[in-house]
């Protein structure tokens, strides 16, 4: 069973996670159009699930998911322990 943070608002994050683990590097646009969301809102997620290691970008404007990322999806952890990276 999934663990989100109080920070996390579902269910976009997770269908963002989702569809990052298809094994793909995708971007806001792609994302967005595959579950049902605006780019603008999905990007904005995206930038929150960077800070929390949840996805990482590997480029300019693609995106893939993490091994955190992965875990969570698996609910093997609590996304409410994470602390936010702002580097």
């Amino acid at each position: 069973m999934r663990k989100p943070g109080e920070w996390m608002q579902n269910p976009t994050d997770e269908r963002v996670l989702e569809v990052l683990n298809t094994g793909l590097e995708l971007g806001p646009t792609v994302i967005a159009r595959n579950i049902n969301r605006d780019r603008t809102g999905v990007n904005r997620r995206l930038s929150v699930l960077v800070e929390y290691d949840l996805v990482r970008r590997v480029d300019k404007g693609y995106y893939e998911i993490t091994k955190l990322g992965q875990e969570y999806l698996d609910g093997e952890i609590d996304a409410g322990e994470l602390e936010r990276d702002d580097e």
